[in-house]
């Protein structure tokens, strides 16, 4: 018997479970949504390091920390993720300054 685990989902039969489930759809779209912001964030900083605008760069860096902060606060990354890449940025950002 070779079938994948993702090939058939099992409908659940108490109403607990299905409430469960039906959150569950909710909380994956939620935190897929920030997760997806984060990325954007962080790649938009990256890109003003890489064109070499420090203003730019900057100014994109404070609000990628609130966001960066907000993911972790909500348990989406752990708070050692999200310091590490505060910290990466903010070393590129002042490196363009050398």
């Amino acid at each position: 018997m070779a079938s994948s685990s993702k090939a058939k989902k099992k409908t659940v039969r108490l109403a607990s479970g299905r409430k469960r489930a039906r959150q569950d759809v909710k909380l994956n779209a939620a935190n897929t949504a920030l997760r997806s912001k984060f990325r954007t964030v962080v790649k938009n900083v990256q890109k003003a390091v890489v064109a070499g605008d420090k203003t730019k760069a900057a100014e994109l860096f404070k609000t990628a920390q609130q966001v960066i902060d907000s993911v972790a606060d909500k348990g989406i990354f752990h708070k050692n993720k999200a310091a590490r890449h505060k910290s990466r940025l903010s070393a590129k950002i002042k490196a363009l300054a050398a």
